[in-house]
């Protein structure tokens, strides 16, 4: 299955996805796609005039454009995803905070949707760490068993 994961560019969270058999649908492949087209004159602002036009469908025209480029890039994975991770109050260093109205939307979205949905908040003890990832791979593993 195809597992959205938040904060959007969280190796830890994609690595944890993979590692159980589900394709982690992660910011940085969209990125990749973007900065390996020709059409984008200047890496690494990584989005064309279109962007925040595409990101309308997202958000509405009063948001600011910047949140609708990012929706332009955040829109897809959100469409795509058959379930979502989402790590609330996680530090910089794990994935990106990027926009604070973006990710609002983000994780709006994704809770919209109606897939299956785990939310976590950050561990801050070893302990915690390990029943957090523990509580990632009974959910992953629980899809296997929703789809299979």
């Amino acid at each position: 299955m195809k597992v959205a994961v938040f904060p959007p560019n969280s190796l830890i969270l994609a690595d944890l996805v993979e590692r159980r058999g589900h394709e982690p649908l992660v910011i940085q492949k969209e990125i990749r796609k973007r900065v390996t087209d020709v059409e984008i004159d200047s890496p690494p602002l990584n989005i064309t005039e279109e962007d925040p036009i595409k990101g309308l469908k997202y958000a509405a025209i009063e948001v600011p454009s910047g949140v609708r480029g990012r929706m332009a890039i955040f829109g897809p994975i959100i469409e795509e995803a058959d379930a979502a991770i989402i790590m609330e109050d996680a530090p910089f260093g794990f994935g990106c905070i990027g926009c604070a109205r973006t990710n609002e939307l983000t994780m709006f979205n994704l809770r919209k949707r109606g897939i299956p949905l785990l939310e976590l908040k950050y561990p801050t003890t070893r302990d915690e760490t390990i029943e957090v990832v523990n509580k990632i791979n009974t959910f992953l593993d629980g899809l296997e068993e929703k789809n299979g």
